[in-house]
């Protein structure tokens, strides 16, 4: 993104939070074709596109988003951060129908080496996997959840999730490698 746009960003959040009812539809403009190829890198990573397609997914992150109240981002790392909660909650839900659908229940562990390699898996309770795992993960810490969602559903950075979580990089990184090996514990038990 342009750094003229990187400051369109800006702006609009603050015309956000000042309670401009334009500004939302404005940054979601703005933004639309980088959420777009985020969610198409993550259906192609998913293996299967089914009924689901980026601009599904993006149009249905936009009514999350809208449906949040009080937005309160106060730059592009921390909208997207939202937007990938927003994703993340889509692509579970579309997986649990699918697996709902397919199998009827059943769910089977798979290995989070890296945590991104369980979007290869074709079957879609590999996601709802990884859903109840971050659920469960977010219990003991919260932090490493968090880092987990932004670095998986968002595709952020270390340093953009830094920014995002307001915490020291080299924190992010202690949080991401625990929450690595504590999702691959857990997922896969018997390695």
């Amino acid at each position: 993104m342009a750094s003229n746009s990187l400051g369109e960003v800006t702006r609009l959040l603050e015309a956000i939070q000042s309670g401009d009812e334009r500004a939302f539809d404005q940054l979601f403009n703005l933004v639309y074709d980088e959420l777009r190829e985020l969610a198409r890198h993550r259906l192609r990573r998913a293996g299967s596109p089914g009924t689901l397609d980026s601009v599904a997914v993006v149009n249905e992150a936009y009514i999350k988003l809208l449906d949040t109240p009080n937005i309160h981002s106060k730059s592009r790392a921390q909208f997207f951060a939202l937007a990938s909660r927003a994703i993340r909650s889509i692509l579970v839900d579309h997986a649990r129908m699918k697996h709902r659908d397919k199998r009827g229940g059943g769910v089977r562990a798979v290995p989070i080496e890296a945590a991104t390699a369980v979007f290869h898996e074709e079957h879609p309770e590999s996601l709802i996997d990884l859903d109840n795992a971050l659920t469960r993960l977010a219990e003991i810490s919260g932090e490493a959840s968090r880092v987990v969602e932004c670095k998986v559903f968002g595709g952020l950075t270390i340093e953009e999730v830094a920014e995002v979580l307001e915490m020291p990089v080299i924190r992010v990184r202690r949080r991401w490698d625990y929450a690595r090996a504590w999702l691959f514990k857990e997922l896969y038990p018997t390695a």
